[in-house]
């Protein structure tokens, strides 16, 4: 798939397979979150990745809208300094979620909303917390992925030169 059918088609999913990734696969989409531009080139996000149940389950627990992540094959805590810009951290995210896509894997981004248990559940130095994790696994039925409200249209949403701005 190439890369605007994979950014064209990737929804997100909360639905996974009993089925694990394969570790090429895994290390591929950590190198797209790796390859991510960052602020100034500081590359300031640290990948915690997590397969075990008993660590999901306890990550899950850190926020509200997390009950699909014990469910996924592999998850992916995107740890930042605590001063920097999650900008940086959604450009990984992103990256790891269109790349996985292009793989057949779905994906869905989380957000944890208890800093404190996840910097306990994850054993994070000062410093360093996590607001954002992606879930990822095989689509129960990849066709189904993408299936949903459909997009705004573009004129709906592209402004010119100002908000309200028409193209002459």
């Amino acid at each position: 798939m190439d890369a605007y059918a994979a950014i064209r088609t990737k929804r997100d999913s909360r639905s996974y397979l009993a089925r694990p990734l394969d570790e090429g696969v895994k290390r591929r989409i950590l190198q797209a979150g790796r390859m991510a531009g960052s602020s100034t080139n500081r590359q300031p996000y640290r990948f915690i990745a997590i397969e075990t149940a008993e660590q999901k389950e306890a990550l899950s627990a850190c926020g509200g809208f997390m009950r699909h992540v014990p469910q996924a094959a592999w998850v992916v805590a995107i740890a930042m300094p605590k001063e920097h810009t999650l900008f940086d951290a959604g450009r990984a995210a992103q990256n790891m979620m269109v790349a996985a896509w292009a793989e057949g894997i779905a994906s869905c981004p989380v957000t944890t909303h208890d800093t404190e248990g996840t910097r306990f559940v994850l054993g994070l130095p000062d410093g360093l917390q996590v607001l954002h994790a992606v879930a990822f696994g095989y689509p129960p039925d990849p066709a189904r992925v993408g299936v949903g409200r459909p997009r705004k249209p573009l004129a709906e949403i592209v402004h010119y030169e100002r908000y309200g701005g028409a193209r002459a």
